[in-house]
């Protein structure tokens, strides 16, 4: 009797494992990364460049890793200058954002088509120079005073809005996204809040709202 009770428990448990062990694998099979990558230019702000202040040309890498969950990395540099309210400053570099998106929407039959909501981290290494900074003087009176160049960097987070569209038969897309960032860290010359940064655009409030407009490319 004793002899079929340990039988039987050695018998459950391998029947235990078995069964844990063939879940766990069907899991991995449900995990399974296909690689699968798409790069894009944004063409709007480049286009822009030409004929502002402003030079801004960023491009990213997105790459579907399961279900609806897309990340993607942001990449760019920025050159622009900031004139008003008495300030002359102009700052320029490159800068990095880190994030992820959902499709809330896709199509049935391109499931790279759709509409798309998620979140990024971004950072900005760069380089600053205030040439004139107003200060008020004795009675009343105002002034400015000029910094030398510094390095500088800036911390944000910023969401991500937007849609992807295949255009006809092809490996290309369009991919238009509206950008809300709000600062959450930078550093500060003097104690003065940076005018401009790289990636952020103006940044005389915490607030900001950026607009990319892309041709991609699905590999």
């Amino acid at each position: 009797m004793k002899t079929r009770l340990i039988y039987t428990f050695f018998f459950s448990i391998i029947s235990i494992l078995a069964l844990a062990q063939e879940k766990k694998e069907d899991k991995r099979e449900k995990w399974n990364y296909k690689p699968n990558f798409m790069v894009g230019f944004d063409v709007l702000n480049t286009g822009a460049s030409f004929f502002s202040d402003r030079q801004l040309f960023q491009g990213f890498i997105s790459s579907k890793v399961k279900d609806n969950v897309h990340v993607v990395i942001e990449a760019g540099f920025e050159s622009n200058i900031y004139q008003k309210n008495g300030y002359d400053a102009k700052a320029n570099g490159p800068f990095l954002k880190l994030g992820a998106f959902y499709m809330l929407i896709k199509d049935p039959e391109n499931e790279f088509n759709g509409f798309f909501a998620g979140g990024k981290i971004g950072g900005s290494f760069y380089t600053q120079e205030y040439m004139a900074v107003p200060v008020r003087g004795y009675g009343g009176s105002s002034s400015s005073i000029a910094f030398p160049s510094s390095t500088q960097s800036s911390y944000w987070l910023e969401g991500t809005l937007g849609g992807r569209v295949q255009l006809f038969e092809s490996n290309f897309y369009i991919d238009v996204n509206l950008q809300p960032r709000y600062m959450v860290y930078t550093t500060k010359q003097d104690d003065i809040q940076p005018m401009i940064v790289p990636g952020f655009g103006r940044s005389s409030s915490k607030f900001n709202m950026g607009f990319a407009w892309n041709l991609a490319y699905k590999f």
